[in-house]
């Protein structure tokens, strides 16, 4: 044991010192601030942004429509006087077909950013609003709800008038504003919730989730390199003459372990500090913490056994890409289905997963960051199962670290690495 925690130690100390792990450690609050910042100044700045003038050729067919449409976009460039919209009318022609392939041919020739084509039947519900666009760009998305609200209003409001209504009164008894209200544990913590702390109150489940996928990755691949970088320079002959292959893959595991665990925790504290300093409301029970290490702990030990052992049987990060590829694809799967099971925390997918061990820490911490309700008796059987998927898979990865570590040349096939572990 005292080797593997010298081995531990050793892999500790080296991961630390290196250039791309500080780098790793300091830039990302840097990058966490940077984003924010500036995901604000964008939002502040969207409105006021300049944008080209968007051209609309309009075809009125009910006859009526045309001048409340001019003035819903002479209303609208008032309010934003640098994302204007410039409304032009093109004739029907009483041919409906002829009149829209008019339109049609002056948008394709690049005269019209969107051509708009509004059925007779309109006003009375039952035509529709057609709104003709050419090879749209994807900067052109927001222009485009530009048009819409515009056409929009100017037909609720003719529709006003033929029906005897106040478009205010109606926009007066359409407007009840409903306020959400955190009462937290005391009258004290009474709190308003905004947009923002609702959007982040649902993104801090996803947020534990990505969170333990992206240290067991980033980590992860720090091992596989480890394993090969010094299996390549013969230094893993060295260490063998010093402990035996398991004090060496047990003290690499445990090592980046520590590594991972410090890592996650930086980061966490990272985007804690910058949701707190945006005025987020953060609220993360008591109990999660304890949770996370331990799935973090175990999640890891089961990929670092993967990952061990496919770097033992490969002499380059090349041929380890095929091999990594089914391993990727189980850890994606929960980023996948993650707003399947954040629907319905108790349903059949995330039940299923949760007992499946290589999804399993990743969907268990999804569902109980969500606040599920899920029993003491499920929490304990998930880890239990994935305490022994770790134990089966370090068995594994210890018998074919123990003769793949040695070997050079060509990668040998799943039958050979089947064989080491019989003989083994």
């Amino acid at each position: 044991m005292q080797k593997i925690i010298k081995v531990a130690h050793r892999e500790y100390v080296e991961t630390a010192k290196t250039r791309a792990f500080i780098l790793m450690i300091v830039l990302l609050p840097v990058m966490i601030a940077f984003i924010i910042f500036f995901a604000r100044r964008f939002d502040r700045s969207k409105e006021t942004a300049e944008r080209p003038p968007m051209r609309v050729g309009v075809t009125d067919m009910t006859g009526q429509l045309y001048d409340r449409i001019k003035t819903a976009f002479d209303e609208h460039n008032k309010r934003y006087p640098n994302r204007q919209v410039l409304c032009a009318e093109i004739e029907n022609l009483q041919d409906r077909d002829q009149t829209e392939d008019q339109g049609k041919s002056r948008l394709r020739q690049g005269e019209l950013d969107a051509y708009v084509v509004l059925d007779k039947d309109c006003l009375d519900g039952s035509g529709e609003i057609n709104l003709y666009i050419y090879k749209p760009k994807p900067a052109d998305i927001d222009a485009f709800w530009a048009i819409k609200n515009p056409l929009r209003t100017a037909v609720v409001n003719e529709r006003c008038e033929l029906h005897n209504l106040s478009p205010e009164l109606l926009d007066e008894i359409r407007d009840v504003p409903i306020k959400d209200v955190d009462v937290g544990l005391t009258e004290t913590e009474e709190r308003v919730q905004t947009k923002g702390d609702r959007v982040f109150r649902m993104m801090v489940p996803f947020f534990f989730m990505y969170l333990l996928f992206l240290g067991i990755m980033t980590m992860g691949q720090q091992m596989l390199s480890s394993v090969i970088e010094e299996k390549s320079s013969r230094v893993i002959e060295v260490l063998l003459a010093a402990v035996s292959p398991f004090e060496l893959m047990a003290g690499k595991i445990l090592g980046l372990v520590g590594i991972s665990l410090t890592v996650v925790s930086l980061w966490g504290v990272a985007a804690y500090g910058a949701a707190r300093w945006q005025g987020l409301n953060v609220q993360i029970a008591a109990e999660m913490l304890p949770y996370f290490v331990v799935y973090f702990v175990l999640a890891f030990l089961l990929f670092g056994s993967i990952m061990v052992g496919i770097g033992s049987i490969c002499n380059t990060i090349k041929e380890t890409q095929s091999l990594m590829t089914p391993v990727m694809l189980m850890c994606v799967v929960p980023l996948l289905a993650w707003q399947n099971i954040m629907q319905e925390p108790g349903g059949t997918l995330a039940r299923v997963l949760s007992f499946f061990p290589p999804t399993t820490p990743m969907v268990m911490i999804l569902r109980l960051a969500s606040e599920a309700d899920v029993s003491k008796v499920e929490i304990a059987a998930s880890i239990i199962l994935l305490a022994a998927a770790v134990l089966v898979m370090i068995w594994v990865a210890a018998k074919v670290f123990r003769t793949g570590i040695l070997m050079y040349g060509k990668r040998p096939g799943l039958r050979e690495v089947v064989r080491w572990m019989s003989r083994a």
